[in-house]
C-alpha cells in the first residue's frame, strides 16, 4: 500500500485510510445526480454504487494499486470526500493517476487543488515515477481547472471506460518549477 497517503495532511485536510464506517457519509456523494454529470453510463442504485465503490478501494489496497485516501477537513473533523493515487491503464499502458471526488457541500472550496497537490507531492517525492494523469470527462471544467493548478497540461484526447476523457499529464522534471499559488 506504497501509494496510500494515510497519516499525511495538507493546512487544511488530514488524509486517512478508507472507513466502512465512512459509508453512510460517502452515500450522499452517489445520491447527487450532480456527481455522476460528466460520466456516462448505466448506474444503479445509489446504495450499490457506493457498496461497488468502497469494494473497488478494497480491491486496490488489497492489490497495491493505489487508492483512494478519506479527506476529513481539519477544523470540523468532517469527512469531504476523497483522494488518492490510482494505479490505472489508459490505452494499454500503466500509469499512475491522481484522483479525487468531493461531496457536493464541499466542492468549490479549493478542497480538490489542496488534495490533488499533495496526491502529486506525495508521488514525486516518494519517486513512484516520471509522470502522473488525472483522466478527466470532456464535459468537466471544474476538474479541468484542478488539473491546470496542479501543473498538468492536456496531452491527449482518448476513451477510458466509454467516456470520452482529457488524459492531464505533469512530469516530475517540471514539478520543482511549477507555481502553486493558482
Amino acid at each position: 500500500m506504497k501509494f496510500l497517503l494515510h497519516g499525511e495532511e495538507t493546512s487544511r485536510l488530514s488524509f486517512r485510510k478508507i472507513k466502512n464506517s465512512d459509508f453512510d457519509q460517502w452515500l450522499a456523494f452517489f445520491k447527487d445526480p450532480s456527481s455522476f454529470e460528466h460520466w456516462a453510463g448505466q448506474f444503479d442504485k445509489p446504495e450499490v454504487e457506493c457498496r461497488k465503490w468502497f469494494d473497488r478501494q478494497a480491491e486496490r489496497y488489497q492489490n497495491d494499486e493505489g487508492g483512494m485516501n478519506a479527506l476529513i477537513e481539519k477544523q470540523s473533523g468532517k469527512l469531504i470526500g476523497y483522494a488518492g493515487l490510482l494505479v490505472q491503464t489508459v490505452d494499454e499502458k500503466t500509469e499512475l493517476e491522481v484522483a479525487y471526488s468531493l461531496l457536493p457541500d464541499f466542492r468549490s472550496k479549493g478542497y480538490a487543488t489542496e488534495a490533488s497537490r499533495k496526491c502529486r507531492d506525495f508521488a514525486f517525492e516518494n519517486n513512484f515515477g516520471e509522470s502522473l494523469i488525472s483522466i478527466i470527462s470532456l464535459s468537466n471544467i471544474p476538474s479541468v481547472k484542478v488539473a491546470i493548478k496542479n501543473g498538468m497540461k492536456i496531452e491527449k484526447q482518448t476513451v477510458y471506460k466509454e467516456n470520452k476523457v482529457n488524459i492531464f499529464r505533469i512530469y516530475k522534471a517540471n514539478w520543482p518549477t511549477q507555481i502553486d499559488n493558482n
